[in-house]
Parts: C-alpha cells; sequence; structure tokens
C-alpha cells in the first residue's frame, strides 16, 4: 500500500480435488507463539493443487476463460500446502485469521511487494510464462513507462529530482528470471495504488467482472486486491474469490468472506454498495480492468 514519494524507496498438477477432511494432529506457532490451527476448508484445501480447484458452492459453476489468458493462468496458479502468511524476511504474520490459501507466487526478500505489487507481479508472471517480455511493462507513480524488454537490453532508471530518468547501463543479458526480478523491484519501489488505478479501466457494472479485474482505492493508504476466479449460478448470477498482498510485504493469499462463512472464499455480487473483505472495505465503483 505505498504511494507517491514515500514509496519510491520502500518498495509477484492440475489434479483432481477430492473433499476430504485430513486429520491435522499438531499445532503450528507463529513467531509470537500464538497458535495457530487450520480451519475445516483450509485442511480439505490440502487436497487442491490450485485455485482452479477450489470447491465452488452449490449451484454454481464456474465461467469459462479463454485459453491462455489472464484469467485461465489465475486459475492454474498452485497453492502452497502450508496456508500460512509469511512476511518477505521469513517471518509469520500474527495474524492468520484473514486467508484460506496462499498462492505459490515469489514474495521476494525485501519490503517492496505488497498491495499493488502483488497485482503487478502476478501479471509480470504470466507475461513471462507465455513468452511475452514486451507486454511485461509498467507506468511508475510519476507517468515513466518502466519496460522489462528495455531492461533486458540494458535500460535502467534514476530519480532525478522527484522523476525518473531513463538511462543505458551497458548491462546485456544474463539468465531472464534473474533479470525480471531485478526489474520488478524497481517496478515496485516506484508503482502502487495511484499508477495501478490510472492503468486500469473502470468497469462501471459489477455483473460484468471477470477473473483478473482489479479492486483498487488509490492513495496514502490505499489498497488494491484482485479478482482470481469467477463463477455463476444458473440465473446468471456471478460469485468471485480475491485474493491480495499487504504490508509489510507477505504471501499473496486468498482472502476469506467474513459477513457469509457458508460461501467463504467466494463473494456474491448484490445490491450492496460496499465489498467488505478482512482488511479492507471496497466500493462498486472502484472495480477496474487491464
Amino acid at each position: 500500500m505505498k504511494d507517491a514519494s514515500g514509496e519510491q524507496n520502500h518498495k509477484m498438477k492440475i489434479a483432481s480435488c477430492f473433499l476430504l477432511s485430513i486429520l491435522i494432529t499438531s499445532s503450528n506457532r507463529s513467531a509470537s507463539g500464538k497458535a495457530y490451527r487450520l480451519s475445516n476448508f483450509q485442511r480439505r484445501l490440502f487436497t487442491c493443487g490450485s485455485i482452479g480447484q477450489i470447491p465452488v458452492p452449490a449451484g454454481y459453476k464456474r465461467v469459462a476463460e479463454e485459453k491462455n489468458s489472464f484469467g485461465e493462468w489465475l486459475r492454474k496458479i498452485n497453492l502452497k500446502k502450508d496456508p500460512r502468511i509469511y512476511f518477505y524476511n521469513g517471518r509469520l504474520r500474527d495474524d492468520q485469521s484473514t486467508q484460506i490459501a496462499v498462492l505459490d507466487i515469489p514474495v521476494g526478500d525485501k519490503d517492496l511487494q505488497q498491495c499493488a505489487d502483488a497485482i503487478i507481479r502476478l501479471r509480470a508472471e504470466y507475461f513471462f510464462s507465455i513468452g511475452s517480455i514486451d507486454s511485461i511493462h509498467f507506468r511508475a507513480t510519476d507517468g515513466t513507462d518502466l519496460s522489462f524488454a528495455k531492461w533486458v537490453n540494458g535500460e535502467r532508471y534514476r530519480l532525478k529530482g522527484a522523476t525518473l530518468v531513463a538511462y543505458n547501463s551497458g548491462r546485456f543479458g544474463g539468465k531472464k528470471r534473474q533479470q525480471l526480478e531485478q526489474f520488478l523491484e524497481v517496478v515496485f519501489s516506484y508503482c502502487g495504488t495511484i499508477s495501478l488505478s490510472k492503468a486500469i479501466k473502470p468497469v462501471d457494472d459489477l455483473h460484468n467482472l471477470m477473473t483478473g479485474d482489479v479492486f483498487v482505492k488509490a492513495g496514502s493508504p490505499g489498497h488494491a486486491m484482485i479478482v482470481v476466479d469467477v463463477a455463476s449460478g444458473s440465473s446468471g448470477e456471478k460469485i468471485f474469490m480475491l485474493a491480495q498482498g499487504f504490508m509489510p510485504a507477505q504471501s499473496i493469499h486468498i482472502v476469506k468472506n467474513p459477513l457469509d462463512e457458508t460461501m467463504s472464499p467466494w463473494y456474491k455480487i448484490t445490491g450492496e454498495l460496499k465489498i467488505i473483505t478482512p482488511n479492507w472495505v471496497f466500493y462498486r465503483n472502484q472495480l477496474g480492468r487491464w
């Protein structure tokens, strides 16, 4: 949840899923010593290898996603066997009550990949996975276009006053994965909810929500979450699942629905103005699309 000048220096088996209960005989403890116990739903998630294998409530089915689309890729993201949230420095987060699963996506070892950055990470990893290097570019808060294709060819960025300036470093080559991680550290340092809100187009009707859409409140503080799956009922009504990064930088995780345990982690699209999540309240008009 970094933005403006402060964020510049402070900043990504498809197998059958059987709903089986797994006996957990030991409890885990956080860094503070507080006991952490898995919910029944989290226990069942041990048999789910990906987002797309998380059970859909009765009466709903997942909407079709285009082949090789961002939505299809999100649905295939693996879930970690350990559903606890870890900070970038390897410490467990004290509050383990907000999530139902953790995505198997890198966080990095610096306090950079926070809320908007987590969404940027997912977008970058998608394009990286399909070899679309030219598509990995993000606009910084000051408007500078940060391009991974240009980074690979030696372009770097430095601050001149309050503005980023591109220059040719003369550094070329190297493993693409390592270069991507280095590039994203720069992106996370100079992008945030303000720049993310400008990069997406408003979705005026929540009923048109799609996998990959983003809820974002720009500002300091601001927050952003991404829709990682969508399902629909027999009458066309939609439900959706949300994931987030948070601050300090930590595991990207799928959040619970704090208002409806029978639907959690799915959220219904209703006539309510607000979308209430465990850590933030969004409004219907804060939804956007890449």
